[in-house]
């Protein structure tokens, strides 16, 4: 018995252009995802509004009502100071949820 195969179930040849072209889009996407994970400093609330699937007036309001630990910063976009919110707080409120709502009661 012959053990070879006919030409049409020989295998294909690796298309080696279409293979990098493809390989290099993976590493673009997961760069992007890596770029998007950065842990920084601070984080706008724009940004934790993202990460926590809000929508960035509720978290402007929970920094206005102290239901979050957030500082006013200079944005660079005129003389108004937006909020921006440590990593570490971002850590401490996913873990623990919001502040307690503080009504004036000292």
């Amino acid at each position: 018995m012959n053990n070879t195969t006919p030409d049409s179930a020989a295998p294909h040849l690796l298309d080696w252009p279409v293979l990098l072209a493809k390989l290099s889009t993976i590493e673009a996407a997961l760069a992007e995802l890596r770029s998007q994970q950065a842990i920084r400093d601070w984080y706008s609330t724009g940004e934790v509004a993202n990460l926590l699937g809000k929508a960035e007036f509720t978290v402007r309001e929970w920094c206005r009502l102290g239901r979050v630990r957030a500082e006013k910063r200079g944005s660079g976009r005129g003389a108004f100071k937006a909020w921006v919110i440590s990593h570490n707080e971002l850590q401490r409120l996913e873990r623990d949820g919001l502040l307690p709502l503080n009504l004036g009661v000292r």
